[in-house]
């Protein structure tokens, strides 16, 4: 059974990987990859009922993650449609094309770890595209935004994908992957920013931009201040909800996302109704990614078939015992994830290390979400925020390899040795 099963993975994570040249689209990979691994278990296992109930189980866990990125991306597509984001975005107005490096960096940094990196990454570009036409600085400007945006979601529960699996997970908490990953984070991506500074000097060509009188008008008409803070203080509200009360993440989004929607409610409530519905949750939800939604209960379905026959306990052992110690596995993971998608990856290191022997808030599963999170900055197809501004900016694999993936490796590392310099005082 098991060589059928590893054969079902390794061929179903190809397809993904190979997801252009195949023109199969990922998220199919990823499905009949997971059912295909529980179909085969259940037809060599003689108890099929027991089968189907541990699926069950590990089902339960999948669905809270998934509810979890729906409300929060729910939320997310609600702030666009009040065009929330240009409180933050309308302002930037500097033409110093070192001044626009440095905002843009930190602003990225900061909103990729109340959003997420996909949402802000997308956001940023959109920015750069309406403030200057193409040209290398707006390109390096791009390729910046995807080290930022990888490295403000490392050490938010809500950032990013991988730190979310291991917050949902239980292997950290909220309040300490914040303590422990934000200054590594912030290093991340300040060394790319003062290395790309050296040599960024001159003003930009901007675009004609909207007033500042007019931007506060249509702000005041779409209640975008409103709903910008409401969303804000709804992400940050999750985590707070489960600290106290231990409910899982779900609930606490779900709450969130009802607040949201209630201020939108109240805000247009004497609008007419072909006016409301501009701004529903209902509409909200049609531009929601749900394909990136049941890719990850694909990606989770599979890793947990691997885990139930103990293929990934095994595989941590033997790495255990090839690799010189648990630090260099886990930085190894990293460059991984410059290749391979991180979520599963994050996913498959779940299965790999239990609770049991790294507890919650181990400084393993703190260096998993930094390495994992910032490593797929060093290659654009690496993360998702990268591959999004690959197809806006149309950035080419080798440009990027060339301008940007110096600037991602300097910071990787600068991240990595920050964070084993803070683990060393803390002892």
């Amino acid at each position: 059974m098991i060589p059928i099963l590893l054969a079902i993975a390794i061929l179903g994570y190809c397809a993904v990987i190979l997801e252009s040249p195949l023109k199969i689209n990922k998220t199919i990979s990823a499905l009949l990859t997971g059912s295909l691994c529980w179909i085969t278990i259940a037809i060599f296992q003689n108890d099929q009922h027991e089968i189907a109930t541990k699926l069950v189980e590990y089902f339960g866990e999948i669905s809270g993650l998934l509810i979890f990125l729906l409300g929060a991306m729910t939320i997310v597509e609600l702030i666009d449609l009040h065009k929330g984001f240009t409180v933050i975005t309308s302002r930037i107005r500097t033409k110093s094309v070192y001044k626009l490096l440095w905002i843009v960096g930190l602003v990225t940094f900061f909103m990729s770890a109340l959003l997420d990196n996909l949402a802000t990454a997308i956001i940023m570009v959109t920015l750069l595209r309406k403030l200057m036409p193409k040209s290398n600085i707006r390109m390096i400007l791009a390729g910046v935004v995807v080290i930022a945006a990888n490295a403000g979601g490392a050490f938010s529960p809500i950032g990013d994908v991988t730190t979310t699996l291991l917050w949902i997970g239980g292997q950290v908490s909220a309040s300490n992957i914040v303590f422990k990953l934000f200054i590594p984070a912030l290093v991340t991506i300040l060394v790319p920013i003062v290395i790309a500074s050296l040599r960024m000097k001159g003003f930009a060509v901007l675009r004609v931009q909207m007033s500042m009188a007019q931007v506060k008008i249509e702000e005041k008409m779409r209640g975008s201040v409103s709903i910008f803070i409401a969303g804000v203080l709804g992400l940050l509200l999750v985590p707070i909800i489960k600290s106290l009360t231990g409910m899982p993440p779900f609930i606490g989004v779900l709450v969130s996302l009802s607040l949201v929607s209630l201020v939108s409610i109240i805000y247009h409530r004497n609008k007419t109704q072909e006016e409301k519905e501009k701004y529903s949750v209902t509409y909200a939800l049609t531009k929601v990614d749900v394909s990136s939604i049941l890719y990850f209960m694909g990606i989770l379905l599979m890793v947990f078939a691997l885990q139930e026959v103990h293929i990934l306990s095994k595989l941590a052992l033997f790495l255990e015992q090839h690799l010189p110690n648990n630090n260099s596995m886990v930085i190894a993971i990293g460059v991984l994830s410059s290749i391979v998608d991180n979520g599963s990856l994050v996913a498959a290191t779940q299965g790999m290390f239990s609770l049991s022997e790294f507890p919650m808030d181990n400084q393993l599963w703190e260096f998993i979400a930094l390495c994992a999170g910032t490593g797929g900055s060093m290659l654009i197809i690496g993360s998702a925020a990268g591959i999004a501004i690959m197809d806006k900016e149309k950035i080419t694999f080798c440009w990027y390899l060339k301008n940007i993936t110096p600037l991602a490796v300097a910071g990787y590392i600068a991240g990595i040795v920050t964070f084993l310099l803070i683990q060393l005082l803390i002892k």
